[in-house]
């Protein structure tokens, strides 16, 4: 039970009491630092319905809460606040109810909920992840692993796009310069060698343009007419045919990336339990237009376009099939989503996690969705989130300037190696546990510093700022997780049994409270999908711990009781570190 909750009844009671009225809600918050109080109810928005001022309400209140509530000490009333000061006895009682349970904070589903189903990464197969899938892969395993402990089923899923013109183009580059190499004879990964094609179809087809150009043409015939991009759209056509030898290349090259693929997600540490690729879901939702013309949700142009008016709800017309009968990006959505459904029938919701650009688009579907009746629409979230950007500018593909997501965790590593060897701090470890140790400060590191800012904000990512073993940042984190490690095994007494202590010291008091916002914590990140209050959260704890290791001896303590209580309570502040860097994906080593 958490303080609001513990106080909530009470303060309900007392305004009926006193005042013969009724209050459906209170709004609670932390006290501030400079104040006494544990919990503080703020009584402006009591005075809409009690006929009172605040220092005499407060008052009031504060006088009744102390006379009937066995934890309430004290409390102090300062301009619209009551500050209330709970009893060390509650505060140790709720610790003891939850130093033994494993997963503190966490609910477990039953069989009867309904699932979230969580769509991240959903690459192109034409070139290897980079620094934008990171963040989105990191965004939605996330999310999905929050919405987990919060006492939801959670599919995790992508869709990944595996056909078009933009895949031709990696292949027709393959054929015309690849001389047959593979991921094999190169020592490539396979993303890696596919994406040096697209590179070169790009090189070679500005080429052409400027070639044509010199020739009289304008640009924007030049593009159109150039020999290399007549030839990758009549690869495409022979893909839509299903022209054997262009499937089996189709196939061979996609396999290539997709193994490419599965090293960088094992070493991002994310992972799937359905996989949708958009070459069996481009023709979904054709059907679904017939339905929605007969309903009058969608409407026929003479040229035989299908549209769909939402400038009712303030967006525009928008194609849902063109007039030769092929479908659009929006339709294969609508066709997708609703595969899903019959895929997975207890899926109560979908997020999307797709960037900002994205987020007219997203508006547009869930509009459909609804007008066409389904119920679950109205679950559907669309979890947007703002550019990666290093120092150095802005991504491009194309021309091979990309930040590959490989490089990237690559560097991390080597970046917490330096760091690591110039705090000279692993002179016992063995190579191989040096090794591991750079792997889970470096891709820590890089997790922490994506997942730490809301979603919504662009990120401007500075690996040295991020490997920092000092602030907000994981490595920082890491460091008082293995810390706590290093006195727990120094204590060489049991510490199992509950402790007689019956005063709190303040900073253990703080610390407790900090430990009881966990669970609100997970509730609130899972309703909000943002990770950002997880880590922000996990770095508000290990500060507190810190000041409490710096104020009180803990395995100096003489007193026993007292000893054996603040090792309980390090430990603890351990377990839930672990936990909620268990949430966003993140290792904490054992020592460092």
């Amino acid at each position: 039970m958490t303080l609001s909750q513990l106080l909530k009844p009470s303060i309900e009671k007392a305004i009926h009491e006193l005042f013969g009225v009724a209050i459906d809600k209170l709004e609670f918050q932390s006290t501030r630092k400079e104040f006494d109080g544990d919990i503080t109810l703020v009584i402006f928005p009591l005075l809409k319905v009690v006929k009172s001022n605040p220092v005499e309400l407060g008052n009031k209140l504060g006088n009744y809460l102390v006379e009937n509530v066995p934890e309430v000490n004290r409390f102090n009333v300062v301009s619209g606040f009551l500050n209330v000061v709970v009893s060390d006895a509650y505060y140790l009682n709720f610790f003891n109810k939850i130093k033994d349970v494993d997963k503190f904070g966490f609910v477990t589903s039953t069989e009867n909920d309904s699932a979230i189903l969580v769509e991240y990464s959903s690459p192109n197969t034409n070139k290897p992840l980079h620094l934008g899938h990171v963040r989105n892969n990191l965004l939605g395993y996330s999310v999905a692993e929050i919405i987990k402990a919060s006492g939801k089923k959670v599919c995790k899923t992508q869709i990944i796009n595996d056909r078009g013109i933009h895949i031709c183009k990696s292949m027709l580059a393959w054929q015309k310069f690849g001389n047959g190499e593979t991921p094999e004879s190169t020592g490539l990964k396979g993303d890696k060698l596919v994406g040096n094609y697209y590179v070169a179809f790009d090189k070679a087809y500005k080429e052409e343009i400027a070639q044509l150009i010199s020739q009289g043409k304008t640009e924007d015939e030049a593009k159109k007419q150039a020999p290399i991009i007549l030839e990758a759209q009549e690869m495409l056509q022979d893909w839509e045919a299903g022209k054997p030898d262009i499937i089996e290349l189709w196939n061979t090259m996609n396999q290539w990336v997709y193994e490419g693929f599965a090293v960088s997600y094992k070493n991002l540490g994310v992972n799937f339990d359905k996989f949708y690729y958009e070459s069996n879901t481009y023709l979904l939702g054709k059907d679904v237009v017939q339905i929605g013309l007969e309903r009058g949700v969608f409407e026929k142009e003479a040229d035989g376009s299908v549209w769909i008016d939402l400038t009712d709800e303030g967006l525009d017309r928008k194609i849902v099939l063109r007039s030769d009968g092929t479908a659009v990006y929006m339709t294969q959505d609508i066709g997708t989503a609703i595969q899903r459904v019959k895929d997975f029938p207890d899926v109560g919701g979908m997020v999307y996690t797709v960037g900002n650009e994205q987020d007219y688009h997203f508006k547009v579907l869930f509009l459909i969705l609804k007008k066409l009746g389904f119920d679950w629409s109205k679950n559907l979230f669309h979890l947007s989130y703002g550019m990666v950007d290093l120092p150095s500018g802005k991504m491009k593909s194309r021309e091979g300037t990309v930040v590959d997501a490989d490089d990237l965790m690559h560097e991390m590593t080597e970046t917490a190696q330096k760091i690591s060897e110039d705090l000279g701090k692993l002179d016992s470890y063995s190579q191989d546990e040096k090794v591991k140790l750079y792997n889970t400060i470096g891709l820590g590191a890089l997790k922490y510093y994506i997942l730490k800012v809301d979603p919504k904000k662009r990120i401007l990512f500075n690996p040295e700022e991020s490997v920092d073993f000092a602030g907000n940042t994981g490595p920082f984190i890491q460091y008082t997780y293995a810390r706590i490690q290093s006195i727990l095994r120094k204590a060489n007494f049991d510490f199992i049994l509950p402790s007689a202590v019956e005063v709190l010291h303040e900073k253990e008091k703080e610390l407790v409270k900090q430990l009881e916002l966990f669970p609100e914590v997970i509730q609130n990140a899972a309703e909000n999908h943002s990770p950002a209050l997880v880590a922000n959260y996990t770095y508000d704890l290990v500060r507190e711990y810190n000041s409490f290791y710096q104020a009180v001896p803990i395995l100096g303590e003489e007193n026993l009781e007292k000893k054996i209580f603040r090792v309980q309570l390090s430990k603890k502040v351990a377990e839930t570190i672990k936990l909620a860097f268990g949430l966003l994906g993140i290792d904490v080593p054992e020592r460092m």
